[in-house]
């Protein structure tokens, strides 16, 4: 059964920083590329970082660029995604999902075959 699970999510005041985790059972992450959405209440779910199998190339989504960074230990089979300058707008359920897809497609949630349960992130103003 694979199971993809969220942590360190939480309330961090605005201009604050976070680092929230994803950890796999049931798959082997270095197999897979690994991506980070987020989404908020009556929004749709947004695409915010990816990261290839390989580890070479990240991606960021353009509201995040520049704040975030993300990474992964495939010796424990864990992705990390790093947020800093946290703004209120980034208040949402972040989820971290892996794919098998082509990288050209991986900024799209409906190429991912697996996915986490999420983790509240809350930035207060």
């Amino acid at each position: 059964q694979v199971q993809l699970v969220e942590s360190g999510g939480g309330l961090v005041q605005s201009g604050g920083s976070l680092r929230i985790s994803c950890a796999a059972s049931g798959i082997t992450i270095e197999n897979y590329h690994m991506g980070w959405f987020r989404q908020a209440p009556g929004k749709e779910r947004e695409f915010v970082a990816l990261i290839t199998s390989n580890g070479r190339m990240t991606h960021y989504g353009d509201s995040v660029q520049g704040r975030s960074t993300i990474s992964r230990d495939n010796a424990k089979n864990t992705v990390y995604l790093q947020m800093n300058s946290l703004k209120p707008e980034d208040t949402a359920v972040y989820a971290c999902a892996a794919s098998s897809a082509e990288t050209a497609v991986l900024t799209r949630a409906r190429y991912y075959n697996y996915w986490g349960q999420g983790t509240q992130v809350t930035v207060s103003s």
